[in-house]
C-alpha cells in the first residue's frame, strides 16, 4: 500500500511540474531537477520535498548555464581589441 501511495505522489508531482512548466516560461531545468530530486527524496522518504528542491536547484543551474553561454557568445562577437599601441619613446 505504501508503494502505491509513493508512486501516486511521484506521478502527481511530475504532472504538476509539467503543468506549471507549460504555464511559466521561466521554468527551465525544473522538470529535470524535479525528477532527480524526487528520486533522491524518495530514498529518504521525502519524495515531494525532494522534487520541489530539485526543481529550484535545476532552475538555478539552468539559468546559470544560460548566463554563462550568453557571456561566451558576447566574447566571441566582440573583437578582442586592437593591436597594442607601440611603447612611447621619449627623446632627450
Amino acid at each position: 500500500m505504501r508503494i502505491l501511495l509513493d508512486a501516486t505522489l511521484a506521478a502527481t508531482a511530475c504532472i504538476l511540474a509539467v503543468t506549471f512548466t507549460l504555464v511559466s516560461a521561466n521554468a527551465k531545468g525544473c522538470i529535470k531537477g524535479a525528477i532527480v530530486g524526487g528520486a533522491a527524496g524518495h530514498l529518504a522518504h521525502h519524495t515531494l520535498l525532494g522534487a520541489a528542491a530539485g526543481c529550484v536547484i535545476g532552475h538555478h543551474e539552468a539559468v546559470k548555464a544560460e548566463k554563462t553561454q550568453q557571456e561566451q557568445q558576447q566574447q566571441q562577437i566582440q573583437p578582442s581589441g586592437s593591436a597594442p599601441a607601440p611603447a612611447s619613446t621619449k627623446q632627450q
